[in-house]
């Protein structure tokens, strides 16, 4: 076999009492999902939030921050086009 080193894993070097948390990968089914909630309402919480992350077998946390994220990449987006409108008018 092979040895790790404890290099590979960041959640050793977390400070004591605190472990780092580990990056979630969501599946593409997940993603379409997710995506699929979104276009449809941007803030989803309590219930809601609960019964999608059951149905998806996630954590409330990890759909919660999904959310969070990507109503920054949605703001992202629209600033980016608002921009481009304005370089083509000017």
């Amino acid at each position: 076999g092979f040895v790790i080193s404890k290099c590979c894993f960041p959640l050793f070097k977390a400070k004591p009492g605190k472990a780092k948390r580990v990056r979630t990968i969501f599946s593409s089914e997940q993603l379409a999902r997710l995506e699929q909630e979104f276009a449809r309402q941007q803030y989803l919480v309590g219930q809601e939030r609960c019964l999608l992350a059951s149905s998806l077998h996630l954590t409330e946390e990890q759909v919660k921050v999904w959310f969070q994220n990507r109503r920054i990449k949605w703001r992202k987006q629209s600033l980016e086009q608002q921009q481009a409108k304005l370089a083509k008018m000017g």
